[in-house]
């Protein structure tokens, strides 16, 4: 039986440009494990020129979310600090009339600290938490192989139906990135 590829719309910290280019390379172009989806080098050259944060969140949405069903967040050591990836992280959750948000799994790359590493704050909501019996969002290391990353992937979409009743996503967009030390 042939492997869906899934359209996963790629959310990260640009200081994990390099490793994030590997992810794609490894796992979309040379496996084909999955579809990427977002804006990067190894994805779209497609850039959106604007200031206006609301306009540039309507095109994210409109241009890579709407045509993807998982969200994968590429954990490195700052990524916790970055606005965008939390604005990103609450568009996929994003729930409503004739809308389904997307599976949320976090991956993390080699940049992630081994020890006191930090998730991004919509993200971590997201976890199980001490009391929770359950959650709606995944993490798991980097890949040790393509099958365990399709897995992953798969157990994310099927979560979109199955949990989207644990989707916790009521706070605010982060306003300014956090200074990462």
């Amino acid at each position: 039986m042939a492997t869906i590829r899934r359209k996963c719309f790629i959310s990260y910290h640009h200081a994990d440009q390099e490793a994030v280019n590997q992810f794609v390379r490894d796992f979309d172009h040379d496996s084909d494990c999955f579809i990427a989806r977002g804006l990067g080098e190894e994805m779209t050259d497609d850039i959106i020129d604007s200031m206006n944060t609301d306009y540039v969140m309507s095109q994210i949405r409109k241009r890579f979310l709407s045509n993807s069903t998982v969200t994968i967040v590429l954990l490195g050591r700052c990524t916790w600090s970055r606005r965008y990836v939390d604005w990103e992280i609450q568009s996929s959750l994003r729930q409503g009339k004739g809308t389904t948000p997307n599976g949320l799994l976090g991956v993390k790359l080699p940049s992630y600290p081994s020890k006191g590493g930090t998730f991004p704050k919509r993200f971590n909501d997201n976890l199980k938490s001490e009391g929770q019996i359950d959650c709606y969002a995944r993490h798991m290391p980097y890949p040790s192989s393509t099958q365990a990353l399709i897995n992953a992937i798969e157990a994310a979409y099927d979560r979109r139906t199955t949990h989207a009743h644990l989707i916790v996503n009521p706070r605010d967009r982060m306003g300014y990135n956090r200074q990462c030390k």
